[in-house]
């Protein structure tokens, strides 16, 4: 029964909507002359096993340097919660999320560093890059 105060919880609820809807956005770079780095820190990735089903739960550390289109982070935040229910491997999803980033931004110089929490003993860290990094 609802309450007076909320309504029913609609399914899919409004969260499962918006990353279901997810598309990466980039604005205008307001900067284009000048090289300058940005840092992004998504620590509640999630994603699950391909081989056991198990969820998998990283820090996703994004390093960029932008060129003519910067992304904007709340369509970012989107995007990397839609893997929450896809069963991927490491190496795959940090490969993916890149691909698809450079796609969206088409940035000078991007680093994605996914840096997985431990599970049987194990700690994997994958690290992939696009392009050249300009000193800033």
């Amino acid at each position: 029964m609802a309450s007076a105060y909320a309504p029913a919880t609609l399914t899919p609820r409004y969260g499962e909507r918006a990353i279901a809807e997810a598309q990466l956005i980039c604005f205008e770079n307001p900067r284009p002359d000048r090289p300058y780095e940005v840092t992004i820190e998504l620590p509640e990735f999630t994603c699950t096993c391909p081989f056991s089903g198990y969820p998998d739960f990283a820090v996703l550390r994004l390093l960029y340097q932008p060129g003519p289109r910067v992304l904007e982070l709340k369509a970012l935040k989107l995007y990397v919660n839609s893997y929450r229910d896809r069963s991927i491997s490491h190496e795959e999803v940090a490969n993916r999320i890149l691909d698809d980033l450079v796609e969206a931004s088409a940035p000078s110089w991007m680093e994605l560093v996914a840096d997985f929490n431990p599970r049987g003993n194990v700690h994997t860290v994958v690290r992939v890059s696009h392009g050249v990094r300009q000193p800033c």
